[in-house]
C-alpha cells in the first residue's frame, strides 16, 4: 500500500488509512513509503504503530534515508520485514537489519542480487560488497530518469520485447540510452558490439 498522494495526510491520517485497509482483508500487507512520489513521508513512529497490526508485515522503504531505515528497524519487532525500495541501498539496509529489496534491477540481475543478499546473510560481507560494487553502476543508471523508463530501455537493449511507454512517460533520450547501454556492456548483459 503506497502512501496516499495529493492530499498530504497527517501521520495520524496515514495510520488510520492503512489500519482501515489492513482490517478489510486477511491478506498480508506491505506498506510502501516513497515520499518522492507521494509528497508524504510515513515516519518511523507511524510505521512502528502500523507494525503492531497483525497483517501489516513489511514496509518497502524508499525514502533513501538510512537513518530513517535504522530508526524503523529499532522501533519494529524483528519479524517485521524492512525492504529497500532502492537497489543501491540494499546492502547498506541489510547492514542495519533489513530483509532485502523490492528491486528494479532484478529484472536484469535478479540472481546476482539474490546472491549478494545470501552472501550478507551468511556473513560473507566481502563477497556481498564485491557484488554490490559490481552492480552499483546499474543501480544508478536505471534511475537516470523516471522509473520505469530506464529499466524498460535496458530490457529492450538486452533483447526483451517490453513494448512502449504510455504517456505521460516518454522514451529515454539518445544520450540516456547510450549511458544505459555502456553499463549493460560493462556488466556483460549485452554484447560489446551492440
Amino acid at each position: 500500500l503506497v502512501n496516499p498522494y495529493y492530499n498530504k495526510p497527517s501521520q495520524e491520517g496515514l495510520y488510520q488509512h492503512f489500519k482501515a485497509v489492513a482490517e478489510s482483508t486477511s491478506l498480508p500487507v506491505m506498506l510502501y513509503n516513497i515520499q518522492g512520489r507521494t509528497s508524504v513521508n510515513c515516519e518511523p513512529a507511524t510505521i512502528a504503530r502500523l507494525a503492531q497490526i497483525r497483517n501489516i508485515v513489511a514496509v518497502k522503504e524508499a525514502s533513501g534515508n538510512l537513518d530513517q531505515m535504522s530508526h524503523i528497524r529499532k522501533l519494529t519487532p524483528p519479524e517485521f520485514h524492512l525492504y529497500s525500495g532502492d537497489d543501491s541501498l540494499t546492502l547498506p539496509l541489510l547492514a542495519v537489519g533489513g530483509t532485502g529489496v523490492v528491486s528494479v534491477a532484478s529484472h536484469l540481475v535478479g540472481g546476482e542480487i539474490k546472491s549478494m543478499i545470501q552472501a550478507h546473510q551468511a556473513g560473507d560481507v566481502r563477497r556481498a560488497l564485491a557484488a554490490h560494487l559490481r552492480l552499483w553502476p546499474l543501480f544508478k543508471v536505471i534511475f537516470i530518469t523516471s522509473n520505469p523508463t530506464p529499466i524498460k530501455a535496458a530490457l529492450a537493449l538486452a533483447g526483451f520485447d517490453v513494448g512502449g511507454l504510455r504517456l505521460p512517460l516518454i522514451e529515454v533520450t539518445a544520450r540516456e540510452r547510450e549511458q544505459i547501454g555502456a553499463v549493460l556492456k560493462e556488466l556483460a548483459l549485452i554484447p560489446v558490439a551492440a
